[in-house]
């Protein structure tokens, strides 16, 4: 071989170690900074889902807190009815126009003359109109009605 020959190689050699020792620190470079893009993007992907996880579940939460409110203020209403409607009884019996619920069947006739069971003569000598059941009620209970009493009910029977 020639000199020449033998020259161009180590040359040619030479070429070949100095680029591979100036090219091969780039290349790792660029193949660690390859590496962490991607550990990178691996990471925004889990905070992503993470802080979406924590969302859906606050959202949840609040939907919860949201129901519980409207049924406690549903609630609440409920109760504000409630203390009304107490009211209105209490002004009833206040003026004596709810006596009739103080006293029960049984003490119709003991009360007979009061505003809680006024008499049939208190209004003018005409007469009280009674409900077909205080009728019944009556007839069931007294001895000298009981025979209507039972003719009503064959009547209605039939």
């Amino acid at each position: 071989m020639s000199t020449i020959a033998i020259v161009v190689i180590v040359v040619v050699v030479a070429l070949v170690l100095l680029g591979l020792f100036l090219l091969l620190p780039r290349a790792r470079d660029r193949a660690r900074v390859k590496k962490r893009e991607h550990e990178l993007g691996q990471r925004r992907k889990e905070a992503v889902s993470e802080h979406r996880a924590e969302a859906e579940s606050r959202d949840r939460e609040a939907d919860k807190a949201e129901r519980r409110a409207r049924i406690a203020e549903q609630e609440a209403q409920r109760q504000r009815a409630e203390a009304r409607l107490g009211q209105e009884k209490a002004g009833l019996h206040e003026r004596g126009m709810a006596d009739h619920e103080l006293v029960e069947d049984h003490e119709r006739e003991e009360f007979a003359g009061t505003s809680a069971a006024p008499d049939s003569t208190s209004d003018g000598g005409e007469g009280r109109r009674t409900s077909a059941y205080q009728e019944g009620q009556r007839a069931a209970h007294d001895p000298s009605r009981a025979e209507e009493f039972e003719a009503g009910r064959r009547r209605e029977q039939d």
